[in-house]
């Protein structure tokens, strides 16, 4: 194939409680039944809050797999519980490999890699980084052996959280920590993708619309399909919309276009607690 066109959608955080998150996800289906990519990829956060609702998840399968064309997956906070990091104290709903399973028994694989259009493409489970669970040293293993065969291609990588805000060594000081892939594991992975040719790094997690490039990656953060935060509950770093992210990938060339479904709307997530 001498392009792969590609539809990113995260955060999409759904259950049957709140009608008006399963409306936007709608309208994101109409959207990805006209135009038709060659695959919708999910960064993660399928379900509002498994922890509180275990349903959510095989709700999230449902509409998921109503899509009209074929879709990966990995999973977020929300799905499989938190990962420690140094400047906070230990999440409420920690990581386990229990709730990892049952991503898998619901969902599926929590991380790949597939090769289209003279790229590699590799999804990680980016939750289990940094808690010493056995599938995290699992995962590095195996990614460690999918960076060893990219034969040389460019490399587009898939997570929930954000590598880091702008640069790869920022120190975790404060409650935002807990918005990107976690010391010490981020210097591992960032020492590990550094042996191939990264070009892009998609992920979603903060609920807003960010692209910057750092030296020649491109760091491209999808907003979230169902709704956002208020500034007086979150800091504004970006863009605060719903919407999704559109790919075009061919050999050695990568386009992106940053949308809004028709019909979408930025659903406050105070006011919609409130329904």
């Amino acid at each position: 194939m001498s392009q792969f066109r590609l539809t990113q959608i995260s955060d999409t955080h759904l259950t049957r409680r709140h009608t008006t998150v399963t409306e936007n996800f709608h309208r994101v289906s109409e959207y990805i039944d006209t135009t038709r990519p060659d695959l919708v990829i999910n960064t993660g956060d399928l379900a509002f809050d498994v922890q509180t609702s275990p349903d959510d998840l095989a709700f999230a399968r449902t509409l998921h797999e109503a899509l009209p064309v074929r879709c990966r997956h990995i999973p977020g906070n929300h799905d499989i519980g938190d990962n420690p990091t140094a400047a906070e104290p230990v999440p409420s709903h920690l990581a386990t490999e229990r709730d990892r399973h049952n991503f898998l028994s619901v969902i599926g694989e929590d991380r790949w890699r597939f090769d289209e259009a003279g790229w590699c493409f590799i999804g990680l489970n980016s939750l289990i980084m940094n808690t010493g669970l056995a599938s995290e040293a699992e995962q590095f293993d195996w990614l460690a052996s999918e960076l060893a065969r990219t034969g040389g291609k460019p490399v587009a990588l898939f997570i929930h959280k954000p590598l880091y805000l702008n640069a790869p060594d920022e120190p975790e000081l404060d409650a935002t920590a807990s918005r990107y892939v976690p010391q010490p594991a981020r210097r591992r992975l960032i020492e590990m993708l550094g042996a191939v040719d990264l070009r892009l790094v998609a992920s979603g997690h903060v609920h807003q619309r960010r692209d910057f490039t750092h030296r020649r990656t491109r760091h491209v953060w999808a907003p979230s399909t169902a709704f956002i935060f208020s500034d007086a509950r979150q800091e504004r770093i970006a863009l605060k919309e719903t919407g999704l992210v559109e790919y075009s990938f061919a050999p050695d060339a990568l386009e992106v276009r940053h949308v809004r479904a028709p019909g979408q709307t930025d659903i406050d997530f105070d006011t919609m607690l409130k329904r």
